[in-house]
Parts: C-alpha cells; sequence; structure tokens
C-alpha cells in the first residue's frame, strides 16, 4: 500500500502545515508506505531562483516586449494585460531582481534576517520577484501570504476552467512538467491533496486535473479544513468528481487509512467513514467516524520534509496540544464546521514529551502550537516540567484571557521558554463580547496583557469590527482600549466581521441580530457570505472603520518581522535573547542598532 500525500500552494512558507506529518504518521504506523511533498515550499523555492527569474523576464519579453507591444493591443484588446506601469517597472527591474532573489533567499533563511536592513532589502526582493513571477499569469497573483486566482475558486463553474487555463494558471505547467511525472513514476495507490485554506483550492484541483489528464491508474482524494466546510455543497456539484475520486471530511487519520486499505484491496468504498465519493452517477456520503482522542495519535512525522528550505531564518515546526477548542461557543467562529465537536488534549508530560523528541530528533529549537487555544491547565503544567529540562526549547501559541491566568503563571511559562502569546481580544466593548458568547472579561483582558508583558512575553492580538450589533461607538471602545494598552500590544490581526460557513451566526442568524444572509447561486463552493443586520453597524461601514484603524497605523522601519506568525515569533525569541524590549505596535518603533 502506497500513498502519496501532497500540500498545494499557497500557503506562508515558513514552516510546514501539521496536515501531511500528521497523516503520514498515523498511516507509517499502519504499515503503509507515503511519499509527502510539500509543494508549498518546493513551488516558492522554485520560483526564488536567477534561472526562473530570467525565464520570467524572457516570457515577458516575448509577450510585451516594445516591438510586440503594439501588435498585441491591437490583436488582444479583450486579453487582460499588465499595466502600462507594472510592465515597465518589470523590464527595468527584472534582471536585478533575477540577480539578487537567490542571495534574498539565503538572507531570508538565516540570522541575517535579523539585520534590519539587510532582511528588508531581502524580503522586499523576495516580494518582488514573486510580484514579477506573477505577471505572465496575469490578473492571478502570487505572493507569500495568499493566492489570488484570476477568477472566484468559490464558483464550481469558474474553478473548471481555471483548472485548464494555462494563461492565468501558474501551476498548470509547473506541475504538469514536475509532480506529474513523480506520481507516474511512483504508481501510489492513493493521492492525497490537502486543502486547509481557500487559496489552497485552485492548485488542489490543477493537481487533481492533471492527475486525471495523465490517466494515472490512483484514487485522488482530498481533505483538510476547507474540503470539511465543504461538505454540503461538494453532494451538489457532480461535476467536481470529474477532477477527484473522493472528499475526506472532518478528521482524517482513520478515514484515509481505510480508504487507502479499500483502493489497494479492490474493496467497496461504502464502509470508509468520513468520505464523500463518486458512485457511477451518484455522489455518496458515509458516515462520521468517531475522531480519535489526540492522545492516542502518533507524533507527527516530518521525515521527508525538506526542513532546511522553508523561508525563515530559524526552523520552526508545528504541533498540538490539543484538537478542537476547549471553549468552542463564539459565534463568529465555525470550529467544528457546524459538527459537534469532540474535544481533547494531551496531558503536560505527553506535550514535552513530543517538544524534546523534535528538538531531539530535527534539532528544532522554535515550536508555534497551532491549537484554536491552548488550555490554562496545559500551559500552568508545561512551565515546570520544561524549566526542570533547561527549558531548551522556546515555543508560542494562542491562548484565551482566562481569569486563572496570572502573573504567577506568566513568569512560569516565560521561564519555560514562552515567548508570544497570541490572544483573540476580538472587541474591547463588553456588551459586543457578550453577544459574541467570547465568555472574556474586560478586567481580565487588560491585566493579563500588562501582565504578559511584564513577564517578557509578545502579546499579539487578534480584533476586528463589525459583529453585527456593534455600533460605531463599541467600535471606539475597542480604539480606546488598544491605545490605553499601548504598552502591552506588540503586534495584531485586524479585520471586519466575516460571516463564514458553519459558525453560530450562519447557523442561527436570527439569535445575532442577521436579517438577510445572502447566497449567490454561482458561488456553490462559498465559505464566506454578505449579510444585512437589523441593527449596528452595516458591513461596509465595519470595513471602513477598519481601513481608517490601518491608515492611523505608526510605519515599522522593519516590517517583515511583522508579516507572519513565525515571523512574529522568531522576532520575539530574537529580542528575547538579546534582552531588548519589545516595541509597542501602536508607537513609532525605534530603529535598534
Amino acid at each position: 500500500m502506497k500513498v502519496m500525500l501532497l500540500f498545494p500552494p499557497n500557503w506562508t512558507p515558513t514552516m510546514p502545515h501539521l496536515a501531511l506529518p500528521t497523516l503520514t504518521a498515523f498511516l507509517r504506523r499502519h504499515g503503509v508506505e507515503v511519499i509527502q511533498r510539500d509543494l508549498n515550499l518546493e513551488i516558492f523555492d522554485d520560483i526564488l531562483t536567477e534561472k526562473y527569474m530570467r525565464n520570467v523576464m524572457h516570457q515577458l519579453r516575448k509577450r510585451y516586449g516594445a516591438k510586440q507591444a503594439a501588435a498585441h493591443r491591437n490583436q488582444h484588446r479583450d486579453t487582460q494585460s499588465p499595466p502600462a506601469e507594472v510592465l515597465q517597472w518589470a523590464f527595468g527591474q527584472g534582471s536585478q531582481l533575477a540577480h539578487q532573489v537567490e542571495q534574498a533567499k539565503a538572507v531570508m533563511r538565516s540570522a541575517d534576517f535579523f539585520d534590519g536592513p539587510r532582511g528588508l532589502r531581502a524580503f522586499k526582493t523576495v516580494v518582488e520577484c514573486l510580484e514579477l513571477a506573477s505577471l505572465p499569469f496575469y490578473p492571478a497573483n502570487l505572493h507569500l501570504q495568499s493566492y489570488q486566482a484570476a477568477g472566484p475558486v468559490d464558483s464550481s463553474r469558474d474553478l473548471l476552467k481555471l483548472v485548464r487555463d494555462r494563461e492565468t494558471n501558474i501551476f498548470l505547467d509547473y506541475f504538469r512538467r514536475g509532480v506529474i511525472a513523480d506520481i507516474a513514476r511512483e504508481q501510489p495507490d492513493v493521492v492525497g491533496i490537502s486543502i486547509p485554506s481557500m487559496p489552497q483550492m485552485l492548485a488542489g484541483m490543477t493537481l487533481a486535473h492533471l492527475i486525471k489528464e495523465a490517466g494515472l491508474p490512483c484514487h485522488v482524494t482530498v481533505g483538510g479544513p476547507h474540503i470539511s466546510m465543504l461538505r454540503e455543497p461538494l453532494t451538489k456539484v457532480a461535476a467536481l468528481f470529474t477532477l477527484i475520486d473522493s472528499a475526506v471530511i472532518m478528521d482524517g487519520e482513520e478515514a484515509l487509512l481505510q480508504l487507502v486499505k479499500a483502493v489497494s484491496h479492490g474493496h467497496s468504498l461504502a464502509t470508509v467513514p468520513n468520505l464523500i465519493y463518486r458512485d457511477g452517477d451518484a455522489i455518496r456520503v458515509n458516515e462520521r467516524h468517531t475522531p480519535e482522542k489526540i492522545k492516542n495519535l502518533p507524533l507527527p512525522d516530518f521525515d521527508g520534509l525538506p526542513l532546511g528550505r522553508y523561508l525563515a531564518p530559524q526552523q520552526a515546526l508545528p504541533l498540538l496540544t490539543a484538537r478542537g477548542c476547549y471553549f468552542g461557543k463564539c459565534a463568529f467562529c465555525n470550529t467544528g464546521y457546524g459538527i459537534d465537536d469532540t474535544f481533547s488534549q494531551l496531558q503536560a508530560e505527553q506535550v514535552v514529551e513530543q517538544m524534546m523528541t523534535l528538538y531531539e530528533k530535527y534539532g528544532v529549537r522554535h515550536i508555534f502550537f497551532s491549537d484554536e487555544a491552548i488550555t490554562p491547565r496545559n500551559l500552568k503544567n508545561i512551565a515546570p516540567l520544561l524549566t526542570e529540562l533547561g527549558a531548551p526549547i522556546q515555543w508560542g501559541g494562542c491562548t484565551r484571557f482566562e481569569k486563572i491566568i496570572d502573573r504567577s503563571v506568566l513568569d512560569k511559562i516565560y521561564a519555560a521558554g514562552c515567548r508570544m502569546i497570541l490572544f483573540g481580544l476580538e472587541s474591547a466593548s463588553q456588551p459586543v463580547m457578550d453577544k459574541m458568547v467570547k465568555g472574556t472579561q474586560l478586567g481580565h483582558m487588560s491585566r493579563i496583557l500588562q501582565e504578559s508583558t511584564a513577564a517578557g512575553i509578545w502579546n499579539h492580538t487578534f480584533f476586528f469590527f463589525g459583529f453585527p450589533g456593534e455600533t460605531l461607538e463599541d467600535a471606539q471602545q475597542t480604539v480606546n482600549f488598544l491605545y490605553q494598552h499601548k504598552p502591552f500590544i506588540h503586534s495584531a490581526a485586524i479585520g471586519s466581521f466575516l460571516m463564514e460557513r458553519d459558525s453560530p451566526a450562519h447557523r442561527y442568524p436570527a439569535s445575532f441580530g442577521v436579517n438577510i444572509i445572502f447566497e449567490d447561486p454561482d458561488k456553490d463552493l462559498a465559505i464566506y457570505f454578505d449579510y444585512d443586520v437589523n441593527a449596528g453597524m452595516k458591513p461596509r461601514m465595519a470595513e471602513l472603520v477598519e481601513s481608517r484603524f490601518l491608515e492611523s497605523l505608526p510605519d515599522r522601519p522593519y516590517p517583515q518581522y511583522y508579516v507572519s506568525d513565525v515571523y512574529r515569533f522568531l522576532y520575539a525569541s530574537h529580542l528575547s535573547e538579546r534582552g531588548v524590549p519589545h516595541p509597542p505596535w501602536l508607537e513609532p518603533e525605534a530603529v535598534l542598532a
């Protein structure tokens, strides 16, 4: 039995995603041969080379060069082309960027990243090279944090066109020249494509399309959070099953194992749990398997992934202390995807054992917990265990503003290696938090931010404007709170409320003051929806408040440290090692020597 697991673009290529290592460990435990490939990392690594960039320049000159420009405009009046000023920039800077790109990539992977000016030059070079590499596929755009396709990937009609569109699909020829030949050579029984997010949908389905186009005799299945969110729409879009053979929803370990066994032995798929699959002209949906408790799952297996090639100055690896969310009530959040979630967590001793195994096996000194929220119990209990071992690992992750988290706990986890905490602030209006069923109190939020800063921990906060019923006055309370706590907040992720599929607000709109949710029939794979509210700010007003707040933020002299969770985490660790205080997010940052 052989499986090839593929992780498609786009995901920020700073560390591996947990999806493939988790599945790989489980399958290998049961005797399945697994090849895991992080195609997201591979495409960034291949694009950011001098050879690739010079080939991009050749394509642009051939298509848009001065001699061809007039003819191109006359012959392709309806074809979308990059703006003239963008092409002028490309022709003026392309050769220099091609010359610089590999050195820039080397800086991103070294301690030189923390040299502010040098790291910034490297970061800008990488950003501009990705912009340049996207121009032959305009208006599609591949960048570090996302991928914008040339059309809506939440429309099955458009998605089915885009997977075949050589003009705008940057992945099509890239996969055809590379991984498809590898699949043909390896002859796996099953190819599993992980799609955790919407920006990966086109690349994932392009892979599936190319496997079918090549006539390779393997079963193609997709899975991941984005697929789980689409479990109902998938049953109504039979055309997608011309690209894939099945979809695994929710937890995938046991389902994928049973699928591999069924395919390898030619058995029916009817007994494979958590599976949506094509059966002749029908789409079948199998029952969900009871989720395995995390304590019974093996340590994620990163063997086979090129750990030295991620675009980060130090290798970080992801890990989980728990599955699901121990609170699980927030109205804006779709954890569990509308299905009763079974929360399970590791004991502190198991968490520390897994951390130390990664440390000893891979030499990793930075671990980023990908939990929805680490429980206070695990925060408290892992601290003395790590301290006793000499705290060889620096770590960070998300947690909630819980009353039980006090200065004593924060001091102990800092001593045990905690360098960053990500808090879901969401709003600083108590009535709005109550409407969200957030379960947090302003007093505890204020105290914890101050005590965490005093302990030496980098505080990152998430918040957004426009939850149904929020007024401008409520939004102003959030802004006031942020400025009142300027010394205690070091970075933030800001947004406006999104009506996400399967969140409580989506499932029970009337309970949250939503009078209508607009479902566009052309967006049959949508996970976000337009809506209208009975009271408070309309969605467009919330977006305006967000944009005005963003405009008011002070510039960062070295913004490269703030563009991803991993960079923020590593920067916080770097400053702590140097004994440098963490710069407040809402104050102008001093330029460090």
